[in-house]
């Protein structure tokens, strides 16, 4: 077994996934990153966190990267998986991840990438029901971006610093 982080590591260390960060080197908007507790912390741990940073610096460039802390192995839950997400108890579920919240929020990051479905939709409401100022995507929106095929209809969680990223129009193509 494999994280596929690990696998996007791989093939773009081989050329294999040609993603590249030269669309945000004149934007520098900056990124944080929400280290999945299955995978990172309760699976492959830090080996698999440094793939998913290679990854993100790959398609973001390493200087738009700031971390949060603690980070990696020993970050903190955003208090949406294992299920919490569809508990039904959303005032509980909220409570505890804005220690989340805070965290990101310190950052003072622009967007919180991130790579579990879970993780992206607890991220996504804690910042909304806090009022939070960062923007939540997931990792393969950037992935996408930073490949250039992103569609104009698939950027539901960029914001206006970025929804005009590599927009192919065709009609100006011809």
């Amino acid at each position: 077994m494999a994280s596929i982080y690990s696998y996007y590591a791989k093939w773009i260390r081989e050329g294999r996934l040609k993603v590249n960060s030269d669309w945000n080197k004149e934007r520098k908007v900056k990124f944080t990153i929400q280290d999945p507790c299955q995978i990172v912390r309760k699976s492959f741990g830090d080996p698999v966190a440094d793939d998913l940073r290679f990854v993100i610096a790959s398609a973001v460039g390493e200087e738009n990267i700031i971390e949060m802390t603690p980070n990696k192995s020993n970050n903190f839950c955003c208090g949406g998986g294992g299920g919490f997400l569809q508990s039904g108890f959303p005032d509980e579920r909220r409570a505890y991840g804005k220690v989340k919240f805070d965290q990101i929020a310190a950052t003072g990051a622009d967007y919180c990438i991130t790579g579990c479905h879970n993780c992206h939709a607890q991220v996504h409401d804690i910042g909304h029901h806090f009022h939070g100022t960062y923007g939540t995507v997931h990792i393969w929106t950037i992935l996408c971006l930073a490949l250039g095929i992103l569609g104009p209809n698939e950027r539901t969680y960029l914001g206006d610093d970025l929804k005009d990223v590599n927009v192919f129009h065709p009609e100006t193509a011809l």
